[in-house]
């Protein structure tokens, strides 16, 4: 038996929702790591705020708290979703095998920059700072 449209119209929203949520927190802690050491990553000690790295996590903390919020998703994601991708460009694929992410430990970087895109595309699903905004808008 084939679910209903009514059922796909209430859940996309919610799931959208939830990997939103999901990726914020899961990428909140690579900027807490650059900034704060915590979680601590030896690679991160005595990095310097005015760095590529410092700047990477500045953009990985307060893109990730609005991306969590929902608030600014589109650009905030937008920005995320570039980030990536120079992480991926700099960082992993002057190894070799650029084709091969697997091969230069830039899977996770592919895979955010793509999540990030989505949400850049599709804004933010149910739950968001973005959808109360809107629905106040659209009432005044």
């Amino acid at each position: 038996m084939p679910l209903d449209h009514a059922f796909y119209s209430t859940w996309t929203p919610r799931a959208q929702a939830l990997l939103r949520i999901v990726t914020a927190y899961l990428f909140i802690a690579h900027g807490t790591a650059k900034l704060f050491g915590a979680p601590h990553v030896g690679a991160f000690d005595n990095l310097q705020l005015f760095s590529l790295m410092g700047l990477a996590g500045i953009i990985e903390l307060v893109g990730s708290v609005l991306l969590l919020l929902g608030l600014f998703t589109r650009p905030a994601a937008f920005i995320m979703c570039g980030e990536m991708a120079f992480a991926y460009f700099i960082g992993h694929a002057g190894q070799g095998y650029v084709l091969l992410p697997l091969l230069n430990r830039g899977e996770l970087a592919v895979l955010y920059c793509f999540v990030f895109l989505f949400f850049a595309a599709a804004g933010p699903g149910a739950w968001s700072v973005d959808g109360l905004r809107t629905r106040r808008v659209a009432l005044a």
